[in-house]
């Protein structure tokens, strides 16, 4: 893969991050423009799936086609294989002849069974929290030749760092959505206390106390009960407005 690729593919993931809604989306669409990639070298139909361990937990999460996250699956199901072995020694595993090889019995008559001939495994370096790597599958032998490994562990590599980037930016968004709802809360108590230092003619921490035990007593959130107060304040302001209107 030459520099000229390599940039095209960094600037094709970051659009996939920029353009999917979730972490989810981002390798739906990874796994496909890999698959796509991967195909155009081989010269024949390559699919891909993407297989995440995290805290003894290992699961197929996206794949370029329903058959990719089948054949992911079986894998999974049998706890043995090119891919998990892939994450254990974090280098790239073939299974280049499902006929031939003597390594993974079971799998490899499941994978003969559901069409495929070979597979390559391939990791994502994902930092210490979590490991994660890139099954490519095809329905011949022959196709991973060296050229076309070389070509997945460089996108292997670079979809590694995309995806530790779209994870940074799905924990910051969901950072951002927990703290705009802490200061939207924030903001209705602070309404409610400024109603009942009104009402009563206390100060801030008089009212802020009278909230928090009115709060303990009825066994409901801060929160909801401020803004149950806010809404009384409301319909009983809209209440006294229409009321001198209608004088």
């Amino acid at each position: 893969m030459g520099t000229e690729e390599q940039n095209e593919d960094f600037q094709r993931l970051h659009q996939l991050i920029a353009g999917a809604d979730d972490v989810k989306g981002f390798l739906e669409g990874m796994t496909r423009y890999a698959a796509a990639a991967l195909s155009r070298t081989a010269g024949s139909r390559i699919e891909c799936a993407v297989t995440l361990h995290r805290r003894r937990r290992r699961a197929t999460i996206a794949g370029s086609s329903d058959i990719a996250i089948l054949l992911d699956g079986v894998e999974q199901s049998l706890g043995d294989g090119p891919c998990l072995e892939a994450l254990q020694t974090l280098q790239p595993v073939l299974l280049a002849d499902t006929d031939n090889d003597v390594r993974w019995p079971a799998y490899s008559r499941s994978l003969a069974a559901a069409g495929s001939r070979s597979v390559l495994g391939v990791p994502l370096d994902l930092g210490n929290d979590a490991s994660a790597a890139l099954n490519f599958f095809a329905a011949d032998t022959g196709l991973f030749t060296r050229e076309t490994i070389d070509e997945a562990a460089v996108f292997a590599d670079m979809a590694g760092q995309a995806l530790r980037l779209a994870v940074r930016i799905a924990t910051a968004d969901l950072l951002a959505s927990d703290l705009k709802a802490a200061m939207e809360s924030r903001t209705s108590i602070d309404l409610a206390t400024g109603i009942i230092m009104e009402q009563d003619h206390c100060s801030q921490e008089e009212a802020f106390t009278k909230l928090h035990q009115a709060s303990a007593n009825r066994n409901e959130k801060l929160r909801d009960l401020a803004e149950e107060i806010l809404r009384a304040r409301t319909s009983a302001e809209q209440a006294a407005s229409s009321t001198h209107f209608d004088m």
